[in-house]
């Protein structure tokens, strides 16, 4: 008797396509691509330095993760709004904790809280539930980016937590939310001259401080001289031109006084941003062996486990904020190439969710992950190839440490389930 082969029935069939239709395979790919990259970059980082432990710690944040993730695909989007604003106050009330005799200071900063031999990063938390008290905010009735009142809210919505990580102190967190605030301002409509003048000012402040470093004030002239010049052609009232340019060109005379109080190590970090030889055994030592790791590896790489700079530990704690000089070590300019186009996916991916949302409150989490995400991805890797001062900001789903991925991962469940509940109304 023949044997036919095996089919599914035609209910089977039914199911298997709901199941396709409901979830965004490209989304969870890109994101278990990453979180596959992030464990082998972390276990070659750790290789013969007790890597089982830092791996398997690693692999059970990635469970616990997914875990996360899982559960915030099957919570009604109702509940999180309900409960926005209690759960951004738990966000607060961790990041005052840190400042409590339960803060744990690593490296100078009393970032951490620790129970026992458990330890979490409340500002990687606070951004989720910060994100989430935004975006209940936004989906008030007669929202309006553009009236001063509702400007004024969410901007304490951002900056509350943002003053509080900035006594602990950790900058390169509190840009983070800076970075979403951007994002979130940008996308319910704000006006496009405030975003120019707010993206232009950084790049003005830093041809200020390398005018003050080393004696050279042209590119702090130029640069200033482009920025007015942008103004100009928004054709805004003569008023509101100059106002700008005075704003902002006054923040590049302010970087002097700004720089002078600020801590020896804090400094240190911004004269290695230019001038990282200057130092080399001590603030631009990673960053010099960061840039020598990533160029090594040239197109293909040296291969899994061959990294000198790896293997040899010229970077120490390397599976941390420097990860990204592992894949392009080992796997070269290719290796390089895809952890990008990964990142830069998910980020897309998040906001063609954003796009296609149906609600004001699961549209502004999406973008402002997709802000977060993006903001992470090009810092890190700037200081990776010496373009960005050393932060401590980690890489989306590669760098080591439990809060972040866990939180990342749990958006990620939360993207999935807006995704699945937009194809359910359209069906």
């Amino acid at each position: 008797m023949a044997i036919r082969p095996f089919q599914l029935d035609e209910d089977d069939v039914a199911m298997q396509r709901r199941i396709n239709d409901m979830l965004d395979w490209g989304l969870l790919l890109g994101v278990i691509g990453l979180l596959g990259i992030g464990l082998t970059s972390i276990y070659s980082a750790a290789f013969g330095l007790g890597s089982d432990a830092i791996f398997r710690r690693q692999v059970l944040y990635a469970v616990v993760g997914i875990g996360a993730g899982v559960g915030m695909f099957f919570v009604p989007e109702r509940w999180l709004n309900d409960f926005a604003y209690p759960i951004y106050a738990i966000g607060i009330l961790l990041l005052l904790a840190v400042l409590s005799p339960l803060g744990h200071v690593v490296n100078g900063q009393r970032c951490w809280i620790q129970i026992g031999s458990f330890s979490f990063q409340p500002s990687e938390l606070a951004k989720i539930t910060t994100l989430i008290a935004v975006a209940k905010y936004t989906g008030r009735k007669g929202f309006s980016i553009s009236t001063i009142r509702d400007l004024i809210w969410i901007g304490i919505l951002f900056l509350l937590p943002v003053a509080l990580i900035m006594l602990q102190p950790d900058t390169g967190s509190a840009t983070v939310f800076l970075a979403m605030a951007l994002g979130v301002y940008m996308w319910t409509g704000g006006d496009l001259f405030v975003i120019y003048s707010v993206l232009a000012t950084p790049f003005v402040a830093l041809s200020s401080l390398y005018g003050l470093l080393f004696d050279n004030i042209f590119y702090f002239v130029a640069i200033s001289a482009l920025f007015c010049l942008g103004t100009y052609l928004f054709r805004r009232t003569l008023t509101v031109t100059i106002t700008a340019c005075i704003l902002v060109v006054g923040v590049g005379f302010a970087v002097q006084p700004v720089f002078d109080k600020l801590e020896t190590y804090q400094k240190k970090r911004l004269i290695t941003l230019f001038e990282p030889e200057r130092n080399p055994r001590g603030e631009g030592y990673h960053v010099i062996q960061s840039i020598l790791a990533v160029g090594s590896g040239g197109i293909t790489g040296k291969g899994f486990l061959q990294g000198t700079q790896t293997q040899l530990r010229y970077i120490p704690e390397q599976w941390t904020d420097f990860i990204f000089c592992v894949p392009t070590e080992e796997f070269g300019f290719m290796g390089g190439i895809v952890v990008i186009t990964l990142l830069g996916f998910v980020a897309l991916r998040s906001a063609g969710i954003a796009a296609s949302a149906k609600t004001s409150f699961s549209s502004v989490i999406a973008i402002g992950f997709a802000s977060l995400l993006l903001f992470h991805t090009m810092v890190n890797i700037g200081m990776a190839v010496g373009l960005f001062p050393v932060m401590g900001i980690p890489l989306p789903f590669l760098s080591a440490g439990g809060t972040a991925l866990i939180g990342n991962t749990a958006i990620i469940g939360l993207l999935l389930n807006m995704y699945r509940q937009r194809r359910r109304r359209a069906a």
